[in-house]
Order: C-alpha cells, then sequence, then structure tokens
C-alpha cells in the first residue's frame, strides 16, 4: 500500500478538483481562486517592472548628466591639477574622470533673457555623454569646441525663439579693481539643441567649450568647479567615495556620491517600490483565502467520502495529502499562469502604451514628459521574478494547509452518519 501511496494520493487529489453536480460550486470558486492567484502574480510582476524601468530611467538621467563621485572644493573653485586627475583615475572600477565649470548667468536673444545654467565640458566629454549626443534634435556637435558655440536644451531654445546659427548672448559678471560689479557679455553660436525630457536640464543647460568659458571667466586652465567621477558600478559610488576620501587625504576638498546628492529621492522611489509590493502581495493573499475558503467547504462535501476511505484502510496522512495536493495545485497553477502572463505582458509593454496613448488622447501630444511617461519603460529582474513567486508558492501552500488538516478532523462514524 505504501508504494502505491503518492500515486492514490494524487488520483484523490484529481477527483477533488473534477467537477461533479453536488460539488460543482465548490469547483466554481476554485477555479476563480486560480484566476485570482494569477492575476495577482501577473499584475505584481508587471507593476513592479514597469516601476523598475521608470526608476532606471530616471536615475540613468540624473547620473548621465552628472559623476557618480563628484568632487568640489570646500571654498571657492577648485584646481584640476595633473596630479589630482590622475589619482582619480587610478581609482579602481573608475571609467572616465571629467572636469567641469559651472556658473549661473543669464542668456538673451530677441529681446528675451532667460537664467541659465552655463556648464563648461571638453569637447570630447560632450560627445560621450550620450544623455546629450544621443538626444540631439537640432543641428549637430561637428563644431563643438572648434568655435566659440553653444548647446542649448531644446525647452529653453523653445521660449527664446531660438534657431541653430543664430547668435546667444551670455551675460555675466565681472568684479572690478574698485570692487563694483559690471556685466559681461560674450556672443556664442548656438549649434544644437538636446532634449533629455527631464524639465530641469532642457529648460536651463547651455553646454559651452571649458577652455572658452574659463576664458570668458577669466580663469586660469586648471580652475574648474567639480569634477565628476563616473564608475563602471554605480552602485559602488558610497564605498569609492570613502576610499578616495582616505586615499586622498586632503580636507580641502569635498567627495560626495550620487546616492547622498540625491538621497531624498532614491530614498522615496525605494519607499514606493516596497509600499507598492506590500499592497499588491494582498491580491494574492485574497485569492489564497479563497482556497481556503472552497477547499475547507470540499472538505465538508467529501465527509462521506473521506469516511469511506478511512474504512477502507485509509491513513489520515494520505487523505491529507490528497487534500494538500488538489489545494495546492491551484495555486502552484496559477503562480505559473501568472508569470507567464506577467512576463508576455512586460514583453509587449511598449505596444500597449502606445496602445493605452492613442485611447487616451496622449499620442502626439508633444509633450516630452507625456511621451516619457506613455513609453511605458519595463526592466525585468530576476531576482524580483523569482522573489514574487516564492511569495505566492508560500502562500499557496500555506492556503493548503489547512483544508488538509481539517480532513483529519473527520472521523468515520460521524461522516457516515449523514450519509
Amino acid at each position: 500500500m505504501s508504494d502505491r501511496a503518492p500515486a492514490v494520493e494524487r488520483w484523490l487529489a484529481w477527483r477533488y478538483l473534477a467537477t461533479r453536480q453536488r460539488e460543482g460550486f465548490v469547483s466554481f470558486i476554485a477555479i476563480f481562486s486560480l484566476i485570482g492567484v494569477a492575476l495577482g502574480v501577473a499584475t505584481l510582476i508587471v507593476v513592479l517592472s514597469v516601476m523598475g524601468g521608470f526608476r532606471e530611467q530616471l536615475l540613468g538621467r540624473i547620473i548621465g548628466m552628472n559623476g557618480h563621485i563628484v568632487v568640489t572644493a570646500r571654498d571657492g573653485m577648485l584646481k584640476a591639477t595633473p596630479d589630482l586627475l590622475a589619482k582619480l583615475q587610478a581609482l579602481p572600477g573608475v571609467t572616465v574622470v571629467r572636469p567641469t565649470l559651472e556658473r549661473q548667468a543669464l542668456v538673451s536673444v530677441h529681446g528675451q533673457t532667460r537664467g541659465a545654467s552655463l556648464r563648461g565640458v571638453p569637447r570630447e566629454d560632450l560627445l560621450n555623454r550620450e544623455i546629450v549626443s544621443g538626444n540631439i534634435v537640432q543641428g549637430n556637435l561637428d563644431d563643438f569646441g572648434n568655435k566659440p558655440g553653444v548647446v542649448v536644451g531644446e525647452r529653453l531654445r523653445q521660449s527664446l525663439h531660438l534657431r541653430v546659427g543664430e547668435m546667444l548672448t551670455v551675460v555675466t559678471h565681472r568684479l572690478n579693481e574698485n570692487g563694483t560689479i559690471a556685466p559681461r557679455y560674450t556672443d556664442y553660436e548656438v549649434l544644437a539643441s538636446f532634449l533629455t525630457r527631464r524639465y530641469e536640464f532642457d529648460s536651463s543647460l547651455v553646454f559651452i567649450p571649458l577652455a572658452m568659458l574659463q576664458e570668458d571667466l577669466e580663469y586660469g586652465p586648471e580652475t574648474v568647479s567639480s569634477i565628476d567621477v563616473f564608475l563602471v558600478d554605480p552602485a559602488a559610488a558610497p564605498r569609492l567615495a570613502q576610499e578616495l576620501r582616505q586615499s586622498l587625504g586632503r580636507d580641502d576638498l569635498r567627495i560626495s556620491h550620487w546616492l547622498g546628492l540625491n538621497a531624498r529621492f532614491v530614498g522615496a522611489l525605494q519607499v514606493e517600490r516596497v509600499m507598492m509590493f506590500i499592497i499588491l502581495t494582498l491580491i494574492v493573499v485574497v485569492a489564497a483565502m479563497n482556497v481556503v475558503a472552497s477547499f475547507t467547504m470540499l472538505v465538508r462535501v467529501k465527509r462521506g467520502s473521506i469516511a469511506i476511505l478511512r474504512t477502507m484502510g485509509a491513513t489520515p496522512r494520505t487523505i491529507v495529502r490528497a487534500f494538500f495536493l488538489a489545494a495546492a495545485a491551484v495555486g502552484l497553477v496559477g503562480t505559473a499562469i501568472g508569470t507567464a502572463l506577467g512576463l508576455l505582458v512586460c514583453a509587449n509593454m511598449p505596444s500597449i502604451g502606445r496602445l493605452l496613448s492613442t485611447i487616451t488622447g496622449a499620442a502626439g501630444s508633444g509633450g516630452a514628459e507625456v511621451d516619457f511617461i506613455t513609453s511605458m519603460p519595463v526592466r525585468v529582474q530576476a531576482i524580483e521574478v523569482a522573489s514574487i513567486v516564492a511569495v505566492a508558492i508560500v502562500l499557496s501552500l500555506l492556503a493548503a494547509a489547512y483544508p488538509a488538516w481539517r480532513s483529519t478532523r473527520i472521523e468515520p462514524v460521524e461522516g457516515l452518519r449523514h450519509e
């Protein structure tokens, strides 16, 4: 009997899942419990993957415009000496080191004036900065660094009604010998415009060749406001920043990392991600409760059958396993279907995003921020999917345990009394 026990238990589990006229309503509830588990798992995978995609794009835009580690002077401007740049470049995990000169200024054209953030960078820096060079809307970067020219954000260009090839006046200030402040006017040709789809960049940034900005501001060739350090692994920035502080041993330098500079923003994204996981897991919990309810009802309906099996020699262990397999099968099959459905939706999310934007009328609105939302970026992480599947399986097995335990509480005499 022991050799055939697993086969008997599986047969009994299948019979309990099969629809009969008397327990058809119970099977109906079990089917909807399976659908609930599947939809809960699929929803978890899709929502967390879409949130991961948005998080990756948002952080990519922050990191793409600024370094993973930022070195600045505690007082005044920073001297980017060859020795300092070499030490930064020698740090393990560093890919590139970029000196940057930033200054707030006014830009004026056609009688209109706007505030702008000037950013002086070397030519090769701008060409290799994918967030800018890969998002050029008008013009090109061929002449950047070869002649007095600037690359501006698309929103700023539109607000000033600028066209590529026109001259833009940059207004900064200088300190006279008598201590008074006088404006300084410099004309630059507009070479190109870029669109990162992040408003604060597109509406205010103006890139100028570093050497030209240093000359216009009457700074030396080594004077910069910061040095951006880019890493192979952005997540290692806090550790490498600490190593850099220890290796340099300079109290006049402030060494920050992107996680610290954007702590509130990154923390908000992380909290939102965890809360969404907890809230959406409740969908699977509700479906698991339906499994408990439907199979508890099934145990009551099958009291006579359980009593007969007990009188024929079936052990309580056999009955428990049969009901446990039946109830667990609903949760496990629902988890498998939900996982497949969630991954299928994620794989076709760009098409779904375009369809939703068409239905809601957001398509072709021309708004970069709206286009960013309707593009539906997706990032499916194996660890996330595995954790969702693990949670669903654990809940399914826990839901199967109670009906299986209830089946052992039925005594053969009591079960046959009502038959």
